[in-house]
């Protein structure tokens, strides 16, 4: 069964019919959902869910957007969520220069912040990371020093550069829609050459619906696309990526096979 490993189930477009989009996706094969967070007031929604469906899984975190709005967060509060059951990951946290919503040097705080919690935790951080590849790879390498953690980088843009330093520092790398886009060929030259024991696979739905499905709102369901073709892309069944993809993400995400 395949996960989708970076859904965000509260936002707009599947918030509405939440019960339907996990049916559609159930029914594609999909068998688990990381339900993301990117600011405080969503946490309790985003952990109801996970509380309430058995495949649904929460993580807990600021996304650098909403940073200035959270400058004040203090490590406590981020630790307490993560002790809730279905809890399994950090985030999503990082760095984003391209819109810079929030200050870069707020932003960076908040992205120390939640690594040091990832560390205390063992719970993997879920790294965000736009138009700010050379910051975000020094603040990773610079606390990976301090003690290590686990992360994956989320909806990999970035270059084969930035990939080879993200594999180098131990982390994984989730890939989404974007690797079908037919602009796309350099991420999917990236994709093809990634090692299979550390891809994930995900939507980040309701946003960068995969080719066929360009222009509608994306759901979890249409990872089974991305899939699809990232086997194709990489000369493998898609049993195989489906079986590897699975077990990368419990082999990072413990907390959920456990």
């Amino acid at each position: 069964m395949l996960i989708d490993s970076h859904c965000h189930l509260e936002y707009e477009g599947l918030a509405e019919d939440q019960q339907g989009v996990l049916a559609r996706a159930r029914a594609a094969g999909v068998g688990g959902f990381l339900n993301i967070s990117t600011r405080r007031s969503e946490w309790d929604r985003v952990v109801g869910t996970a509380a309430r469906e058995p495949d649904v899984w929460a993580s807990v975190g600021i996304h650098p957007h909403e940073a200035d709005a959270h400058a004040d967060l203090g490590e406590g509060a981020l630790l307490a969520a993560t002790e809730h059951a279905r809890v399994i990951g950090i985030g999503e946290t990082g760095l984003d220069y391209y819109y810079d919503k929030s200050d870069r040097q707020v932003q960076q705080a908040l992205f120390r912040m939640h690594i040091r919690v990832a560390r205390a935790t063992g719970l993997p951080l879920i790294v965000h990371t736009r138009e700010a590849d050379e910051d975000t790879a020094a603040i990773l390498a610079d606390e990976m020093e301090k003690g290590a953690f686990p992360a994956l980088i989320h909806c990999f843009t970035a270059s084969a550069d930035f990939a080879r330093t993200a594999l180098g520092l131990g982390l994984f790398i989730s890939l989404s829609g974007i690797v079908t886009f037919k602009n796309a060929k350099e991420l999917q030259a990236i994709a093809a050459s990634l090692p299979s024991d550390r891809i994930l696979i995900e939507t980040d739905s309701p946003f960068l619906a995969p080719v066929p499905h360009r222009g509608k709102t994306c759901e979890p369901a249409f990872v089974a696309d991305t899939a699809a073709f990232l086997a194709a892309l990489r000369g493998e069944t898609v049993e195989h990526l489906t079986e590897a993809t699975t077990r990368n993400f419990h082999a990072l995400f413990r907390k959920a096979a456990a």
